[in-house]
Formats: C-alpha cells, structure tokens, sequence
C-alpha cells in the first residue's frame, strides 16, 4: 500500500486536527540508530526523534531485553493497586536524580496526564485555582493543561477549569524587551511577574507552570537565571513552582541533567514524559512529599507505571547514564549550534539559532522585515525530508525549525545533517 492510499484511509477515520507532516505524509515502519525507513523503502536520519522521545534511538539491545524479560514473566499489566517492581525502582531513581529532597514520584502515560496530575497537587496544596503560565507555552492538549497552554494554535478552547495569567519572559526573540541585556530583561521580567501577582489575581496563586525551554513554543529560551530570579519571588507569595521537564529532561540540554538546572533552582515539582520511555508511554511528576501527599482522596492509575514501560524506562535511564549521553548532547550539540550559524551566515532567512545541547531550533523570517515566514519554514521542512533529514516544525507563528535527534548522535551524522541543512537553504536561491 502506498503512502497516498494510507492517507486516504487515515482522512476518512482520523480527526481532521490530527496533524500530519509534509504535503505527501510518510509512514515510518522500520529504525536502527538515528535512522528509520518509511513504507515506500526510502531511509532518513531522524532529527525529530518522535517528538524527542525516541532519545536513545531505534533498536537498542538493552531496552528490548528490558521489555522482552518482562513480557516473558505474561505479566504486561496489573495496575497500581499491585505492587510493581520495576515502578518502585525507577521512581527510586528518578527521586534521586531529582534533587528534591525525599521526593515522591506518580507515574502516568503522556507529558498531558503529568501537567495534569500536576495542576490538580498544585491547586490542591494552595487551596486555590489561580495559575501562572508563561506566554508561548505549550503544556498538553487535554482540559487543565490547554488552558495554560499560552499558544493560540494550540488553545483549543477559551473553557477553563482554572484562572490563568500569563508572564512575559521566555520567547526572548520576539519580546518587546528582547534589546535588552540578560540582567536587565530578567530584571524587567521578575517586575513583571510582580505586577502581575499584585494586579491581576487575588494573592493566593497556586503555583507557576514553566517549560525551561519551550517546545511547541519553538525552542524558545529565556535567559538562564530568569527562573530562579522568579522563584524569589514566588516564594514571598508562597507560590509553588513547576518545572515543565517533558522536553527538557534527561540531559537532553547538555549542560544539565534537568533543563531548570540552568536557572540554579530547585522547583517543587517536575514533570516529565517523553524520552523516559524511548517510545514506551510513559510519563509523570516528582515532587516534595508536602506537595505530593496533598490529595487526600482515593486514587490509582490503571496503565501508569504499568510493568512494560517502567522497565523500558529503567533501561533508558540505565542506558543514559551508562553512556553518559548528557555529554554527548553537549558535544554533538555545540557542533550543531556552530553549523547553523555558519549557515545563518550565509542565509538571512535563518534569523535566529536557539536552544541548548541536542534541542536545538531556527526561527525562519522574511529578510526584508523580520517577520515570521512559516511559507518558506513548511519548504524548508520539505526539501531536508526529500534529501533524507526528518527536522519538526513549531514556533507561535510556524516558522521555527526544531531539531532533536536522539542523544546518540554521532559527529558524522551530525555533519551529514548540517551539509542537507545546507543544501535545503540552497534551494531559496
């Protein structure tokens, strides 16, 4: 069956907000390392991961034993109101690697279900339905976390089961204080998250929501400090803060194990999801005891921390950290960085290079005014596709190339990537 005939049936049984990339969608049906294979037969290096989930990458040995010795028990499932080895071991882990102290972790299925879980311990906790939520923010697409979602392409619906006010602060780019220096645009942040406390809510906040990095958002970066300069203030109010850990966890960023370790603060809770797994559905949020022992109604999550994928994810996490892959998506990732900008270099319509370690993204503009061009962005897309690149797509407006091949990367498919990056910028000429 061809691509085409899929998409056919895939239109007439699938929801029409279901978005699909490239003017003729793929199906992808086999991957080895960085690399996958569509129906039709042809290969690409994967930039995009599954959405940074597949962050080992395909076909990893340790993470198929993983999963085979516990299917091999005919156990996939019992739900947690069993008792669940490998669920206890890795939330051990993942307490640790946390740095709360004696943390507590709930498992779930998705990076929605975790901000889910999240809002619900927050406003809980403060006995309040008032939320922070920065501008540009994307946090899962079900009830609670679209109405913090600060996107209008992502925002669903204007129904809210919380009151939300938004910060200025993380899309540096396109800020109206964007010409200012860090210390300056953080310090006019932290008066604008001031303001806001004392102007538009009723003091009792429950907590601000924040991708150190955002996703969707395109990669948008604040300056490092900007959070741990709000987390002062938040604490004044006695506010909680939620780091939005889905994208950039893992050591994905490089320099950190946790994308808010850049900002020097230890949040009071995070969520996370994605590459935990490696492609198995999971996700989840640790927290301070305090704060997670909050609900004080009966509860359990029938698929989350179920045997499969807390074992997929122990072996990811083993593997990770085996390999010290935090540090190969610093190196990799400076290669990246430094490739982009010599293309910028060269290409006025690559305005921008953002991001950290092996997150990285472009903000593509019209040259003649700066303003987004998500025309040319969709082109781009299309050409590093049709010459064996898979790169995502994002940004406020459409015009934001992200890429976040998975941390095994290696420098010559990092230069084989650049050198298709390059030729795809050529084909504007």
């Amino acid at each position: 069956m061809t691509h085409a005939e899929l998409w056919e049936r895939h239109k007439a049984v699938m929801p029409d907000w279901l978005a699909l990339y490239y003017e003729e969608p793929i199906e992808i049906v086999q991957g080895s390392g960085r690399r996958v294979t569509d129906g039709e037969g042809n290969s690409y290096l994967d930039f995009f991961a599954g959405i940074l989930t597949n962050a080992i990458g395909y076909d990893i040995a340790e993470i198929s034993d993983a999963v085979r010795e516990q299917l091999s028990s005919g156990i996939a499932h019992t739900s947690t109101v069993y008792l669940i080895r490998k669920q206890i071991e890795l939330a051990e882990q993942i307490a640790e690697l946390s740095g709360i102290e004696n943390a507590k972790v709930f498992f779930a299925n998705s990076g929605t279900e975790a901000n889910e879980a999240a809002l619900l311990l927050a406003t809980q906790n403060r006995r309040s339905n008032q939320v922070l939520a920065m501008r540009n923010s994307y946090h899962g697409r079900a009830f609670g976390t679209v109405a913090i979602t600060g996107n209008r392409g992502w925002s669903a619906s204007s129904l809210s089961p919380v009151n939300v006010q938004y910060l200025q602060g993380a899309y540096h780019y396109r800020s109206p204080f964007k010409n200012l220096p860090d210390a300056d645009y953080i310090k006019v942040c932290v008066e604008d998250l001031r303001n806001v406390i004392e102007t538009t809510t009723a003091g009792d906040v429950a907590c601000l929501i924040a991708e150190p990095i955002q996703g969707v958002g395109g990669f948008a970066s604040p300056p490092d400090g900007l959070y741990g300069a709000f987390k002062e203030v938040l604490d004044e109010y006695g506010i909680l803060f939620i780091s939005d850990e889905v994208q950039t966890g893992w050591g994905r960023t490089g320099e950190h194990f946790w994308g808010i370790q850049a900002h020097g603060v230890v949040p009071d809770a995070m969520t996370f999801a994605k590459g935990l797994g490696n492609g198995f559905a999971i996700g989840g949020v640790v927290a301070k005891p305090e704060l997670m022992d909050s609900i004080k109604a009966n509860s359990l999550s029938t698929f989350g921390g179920n045997p499969i994928s807390t074992s997929a994810a122990k072996a990811t996490i083993d593997y990770l950290l085996d390999h010290d892959l935090q540090a190969n998506a610093a190196k990799r990732g400076a290669q990246l960085a430094d490739g982009l900008r010599g293309i910028a270099e060269e290409f006025p319509e690559l305005a921008d290079v953002r991001g950290k370690g092996l997150m990285l993204a472009t903000e593509i503009v019209d040259p003649a005014d700066n303003t987004p061009d998500a025309a040319t962005t969709a082109r781009l897309q299309q050409e590093t596709k049709n010459r064996g690149l898979l790169i995502g797509k994002g940004g406020l407006y459409g015009n934001v190339l992200r890429m976040a091949p998975p941390m095994t990367l290696t420098e010559e498919e990092t230069t084989e990537a650049l050198e298709i990056l390059r030729d795809s910028f050529n084909t504007l000429r």
